[in-house]
């Protein structure tokens, strides 16, 4: 693309834009206005934990994250399953794949109740992936009411989650389609059909006529090929040349040479909003998509929600926000962690599996254990944060024995200790520990290292709440609240377990706790007295 090209397009965008702000109302499409009308909503500080149905066509094949993109990547295991289960990506696309897609299992109304009795104050359902179909009814015509389910599965979240009054929320991660794609314009670089351009680039509006696709364009499912280089994708490293080359992030540009995909993505956020009212919507992006239409689409979010109630009582994230970003948005760290306590409230999103359904996972035991989801919790409540949690739908809608057995753990323990994660706020530190953890996206694996001396805090109720990150087999002496301290500690209960010996001295606060039971995972000990929270 060369870059008058795509000045030219920005340019269009942002007059576009300027046109429509003259008559929008309140809150305007610009960082000022928008920092000025919102503050974080207390339910979305109060709630602290969220489960989320990202589930779509690419959980159909069980075969892991990113299924229609590295279906087309010759030399990727995605590649090699979709060639051994279903054919050559040049004879059987992703557009087959979306038509075997049925959700014929799929009951959000029990998902929903267990999700909730596993503690989950918000529900999230995936409202589209970067593969470019929507799952609600939409204006763009690739949606799941006339394909695949032929449901409404973003209606269908909605209302099991608001019968359970709980939070409603949606995520859109369409913005990066256009790029995404562009895999399928490509062909194998070698072997039997090698240069054969696969599904994308030979199927058009025509070739649909009497299948289960007929009246739709299969280019405005792959979003045409905007931006294939002459040779095409002929290795893995190629398919990945639309990262920014310094921050190795997803370019969130305009494609001046597709500027109907952007007009059609607004169409689609806006439409969103205004048909399912979600009280959260995430947005896969590093900040917002688009420039000045990521702008819009924020703005009128907010408006829409003024209109409804009065107030912006919304939350919409992104990622790498700016400190700016940060004061009219919530930022949201993917699947990593934060390194400090935040002064604003902020959401880490994380999965016990692949985004998408693997079924390896369940063959090898290796979804991520109740254990550590709740040292996440901890740790990010401790942070002024809220934890985002996706549990991997199967392509049939339910989810194995193994994602039940985590997800009850996991609400067993919040039946005993939500006392100190919902409601709560940070203390004057948010711990202290052995394991110091460094801050970013994608280094979750640092988790494993946590465990019975790390020491998180929350405050809720007049109350110092300790959350031990392990169960300790010996005392446990906690630097930060010694005699030096302020605060008196009157009373130490472990919560689910009665008193607590204590000695405090100018070291530090020395908890004795009795032996774990069995099943036990982390130990809340519970500090009353004067000046503590």
């Amino acid at each position: 693309m060369k870059r008058r090209d795509f000045l030219a397009g920005s340019a269009a965008l942002s007059a576009a834009t300027a046109a429509r702000a003259q008559t929008a109302p309140t809150i305007q499409p610009n960082w000022s206005s928008l920092a000025d009308a919102y503050t974080v909503p207390d339910w979305f500080r109060d709630a602290k934990f969220g489960i989320w149905g990202h589930w779509g066509p690419q959980c159909q094949p069980e075969a892991g994250d990113w299924y229609g993109r590295q279906m087309y990547q010759q030399g990727n295991s995605v590649y090699d399953h979709h060639l051994k289960t279903y054919g050559h990506p040049a004879d059987t696309g992703f557009l087959d794949i979306i038509g075997t897609w049925k959700a014929q299992a799929w009951d959000p109304a029990a998902l929903v109740r267990r999700y909730k009795a596993a503690g989950a104050r918000y529900i999230v359902g995936m409202a589209c992936h970067h593969d470019n179909l929507d799952l609600f009814d939409s204006p763009h015509p690739w949606n799941s009411t006339r394909v695949g389910p032929k449901r409404d599965i973003v209606r269908g979240w909605e209302q099991a989650t608001r019968a359970e009054g709980l939070r409603f929320g949606v995520s859109n991660h369409t913005s990066h389609a256009w790029h995404w794609w562009q895999t399928a314009y490509g062909y194998d670089a070698e072997g039997p059909r090698a240069g054969q351009r696969y599904d994308a680039a030979r199927l058009t509006k025509a070739d649909g006529a009497g299948t289960w696709w007929d009246g739709l364009d299969p280019q405005a499912l792959y979003t045409g090929a905007v931006m294939a280089p002459p040779g095409g994708f002929t290795t893995i490293a190629q398919t990945d040349a639309w990262r920014d080359a310094t921050s190795g992030r997803w370019v969130e540009f305009a494609p001046a040479a597709n500027l109907e995909f952007v007009a059609g993505w607004l169409a689609r956020q806006r439409h969103l909003v205004e048909r399912y009212n979600p009280d959260l919507v995430y947005f896969d992006d590093y900040g917002l998509p688009f420039g000045p239409v990521g702008l819009e689409a924020l703005a009128h979010y907010y408006n829409h929600a003024v209109g409804r109630s009065g107030r912006t009582d919304v939350v919409l994230t992104g990622k790498n926000l700016s400190a700016f970003q940060r004061q009219a948005m919530v930022e949201d760290i993917e699947r990593g962690f934060s390194d400090r306590l935040r002064d604003e409230p902020w959401q880490t999103c994380t999965c016990i599996g692949d985004w998408h359904y693997n079924r390896a996972r369940f063959l090898d035991k290796s979804y991520v254990p109740a254990r550590q989801v709740l040292q996440r919790l901890a740790d990010v409540v401790a942070k002024n944060g809220n934890l985002l949690l996706s549990v991997p739908l199967r392509g049939d809608g339910t989810i194995d024995s193994e994602e039940e057995r985590i997800v009850d753990q996991i609400g067993g323990w919040l039946a005993t200790h939500g006392s100190a994660i919902y409601g709560t706020r940070p203390w004057r530190i948010y711990g202290e520990g052995p394991t110091g953890l460094s801050g970013g996206m994608h280094n979750e694996g640092q988790a494993a290292k946590l465990g019975a001396r790390d020491v998180r805090f929350t405050t809720g109720g007049g109350a110092l709440n300790v959350i031990l990150l392990g169960w300790p087999d010996t005392p446990v002496t906690i630097k930060a609240l010694g005699t030096g301290a302020a605060g008196r500690i009157e009373r130490a209960t472990l919560l689910g377990g009665g008193e607590v010996a204590l000695r405090r001295a100018s070291d530090g606060l020395t908890l004795t706790l009795p032996p774990a039971a069995d099943g036990a995972l982390l130990p809340v000990i519970r500090l009353e007295g004067a000046g503590l929270a």
